[in-house]
C-alpha cells in the first residue's frame, strides 16, 4: 500500500533511531520493531519483541494478497485504518455464545470470527488474553497472529502459549501490549515501508 507520510511521523522516527540501533534488523522484523516502538514510545519492545522473519514475510504477503484480518476488540480493529477489520466482540452472538458456553465475550467474538474469515487470516490480538487463548485452542490456521494482548492476568500466559503452539506470530514476553502494539504490528505488515529508511 502507498501512503503518504507525515512530517511528523517521520521526525519520530528520526528520534527513534537517534535513541536505538534497529539497522542490523531484517527488514519486516525492522519495520515491526520501529512501528510498535512508535505507537508506543517504549523502547524496550526491542528487546522484548519475538518476530520471525519468515512468519512476518509471509504475513505481508498474505496481507498484500487479501487476506482478511481480524481484531479482538474494538481498540484493535479502530488502530487497523488500511483496511476493514472483522471484530465481533460487539456482535450480541458474542453475547449469547459467552453466556451460554461461560466463556468471555471476547473469546466469544473470536469463534464467530474465525467462522467468518476461516484459514488464512492475520489476527490483531491487543487486548484480551482470552481471545488470544481461544485462537490457540480452536487449533486455526492463520497466516499471521500478532498475539500482543496486555495485562496482568493471563497475558504472559497467553503468550508463551502462542509460542509453543507452533502458530506464525509476532509476540512479546511481557506483561505489555495492548491495541494499539497489536495494530502496529499489523500496519506494519500492510503499509510495507519503514519511514526515512
Amino acid at each position: 500500500m502507498t501512503r503518504a507520510i507525515h512530517p511528523i511521523e517521520r521526525r519520530s522516527y528520526a528520534i527513534l533511531r537517534s535513541r536505538l540501533d534497529t539497522s542490523g534488523l531484517p527488514s519486516w522484523t525492522r519495520a515491526v520493531v520501529e512501528r510498535v516502538i512508535h505507537a508506543s514510545a517504549d523502547p524496550d519492545y526491542l528487546a522484548d519483541l519475538v518476530c520471525r522473519e519468515h512468519e512476518l514475510a509471509a504475513g505481508a504477503r498474505a496481507l498484500a494478497a487479501g487476506a482478511p484480518v481480524v481484531a479482538d476488540s474494538e481498540m484493535t480493529a479502530a488502530g487497523i485504518t488500511a483496511r476493514d477489520v472483522i471484530c465481533r466482540v460487539s456482535d450480541p452472538r458474542a453475547a449469547r455464545l459467552a453466556e451460554r458456553e461461560r466463556i468471555t465475550r471476547s473469546a466469544a467474538g473470536i469463534r464467530l470470527a474465525l467462522a467468518e474469515a476461516g484459514p488464512g487470516a492475520v489476527w490483531a490480538i491487543g487486548t484480551a488474553p482470552t481471545a488470544l487463548a481461544e485462537l490457540i485452542r480452536l487449533g486455526c490456521a492463520p497466516a499471521l497472529v500478532a498475539g500482543l494482548p496486555v495485562g496482568f492476568v493471563g497475558a504472559v500466559e497467553s503468550k508463551r502459549a502462542l509460542l509453543r503452539s507452533g502458530l506464525p506470530a509476532v509476540t512479546n514476553r511481557g506483561e505489555k501490549g495492548g491495541a494499539a502494539v497489536a495494530a502496529a504490528a499489523v500496519n506494519a505488515l500492510l503499509y510495507g515501508e519503514v519511514p526515512g529508511q
